[in-house]
């Protein structure tokens, strides 16, 4: 089985943990995914099946949109509602006036704070691992961007919001940061993300639907392997072609090779009929170009 499934991951698992229920339902060991969620987290996850894992590369920098909620009070070691109170609870006496000014400042290009408890190494161990070991902690502040950050509503110190962020950007940094800029600590209580990049909402499958569909097919990668985006769909700032036999044999043999249609297109989708994506191929010059993926 070779594609991308877009799945609506559900609160209370680990991305891991879904990556392991869909190798049980397909078979197929070679998965991944295109950006973690938090157990806390739901909503759409790209996950890339078989020989289409060797794309992940091309979707890295991906922005990211989420709707949650933020609650004011206290913070968390953890930064979301998963984690234990770290600071006794606070009044929460400001204005939605005054949140929004505070939040003015965590828009654009911004320095981020991952939070300990992360998926990002610390001289190639996760530091949430370090820090459930009670082991120091050291991360340094990373560049990224928010492109929009909306609180919604503010009642009873709990914010609503809508946030799209780059790739590598934490929400919960977000909650975090905001909360110390209001004086009285808060955590990130709820988030959803509903887009991935090109991946919406509209695209995702539930856990609970692959299932259900595999017990009454009786064949689980076929039936899930009929739930994949088109791979024409995918990439779409590649333009894609259709080639011949002879070309796609020199590719698929790593050779460079001559595409006429694509004198200035830096990358190239190239095809076998209408479905079959055979390599990604860069131009090297003029109408000339390398595989740089080969997939079949």
């Amino acid at each position: 089985m070779n594609g991308l499934l877009v799945l609506d991951k559900p609160s209370g698992i680990t991305s891991h943990d879904v990556i392991h229920r869909l190798r049980r339902l397909t078979g197929e060991r070679s998965i991944g995914h295109l950006g973690t969620l938090d157990p806390l987290a739901t909503g759409v996850l790209p996950v890339l099946v078989g020989r289409f894992t060797r794309l992940a590369q091309f979707f890295a920098t991906a922005e990211k949109t989420y709707t949650g909620s933020i609650r004011f009070g206290f913070a968390t070691e953890t930064w979301d509602a998963d984690g234990t109170p770290t600071t006794p609870t606070q009044p929460v006496r400001f204005t939605l006036d005054e949140l929004l000014a505070a939040a003015a400042p965590l828009r654009g290009d911004i320095l981020q704070m991952p939070p300990v408890y992360s998926a990002k190494k610390i001289a190639g161990t996760p530091a949430h691992q370090l820090a459930r070991q009670g082991k120091p902690v050291t991360l340094q502040p990373v560049p990224i961007h928010v492109s929009r950050f909306t609180i919604e509503s503010f009642a009873d110190g709990l914010a609503t919001f809508t946030i799209t962020v780059s790739a590598g950007g934490y929400i919960r940094s977000i909650a975090h940061d905001l909360g110390q800029r209001m004086g009285c600590g808060a955590h990130l209580a709820s988030l959803r993300r509903t887009q991935a990049g090109a991946f919406t909402l509209e695209h995702a499958h539930t856990l609970a639907s692959l299932e259900t569909l595999t017990n009454s097919a009786g064949d689980g990668a076929g039936s899930i392997a009929a739930l994949c985006l088109h791979p024409r769909t995918l990439l779409p700032e590649f333009p894609a072609v259709t080639a011949d036999e002879v070309t796609l044999g020199r590719l698929r043999n790593g050779a460079q090779v001559n595409l006429p249609e694509f004198s200035l297109t830096s990358l190239v989708k190239v095809f076998s009929g209408p479905h079959d994506l055979v390599a990604i191929a860069r131009r090297i010059a003029g109408t000339l170009f390398q595989p740089i993926v080969v997939l079949g």
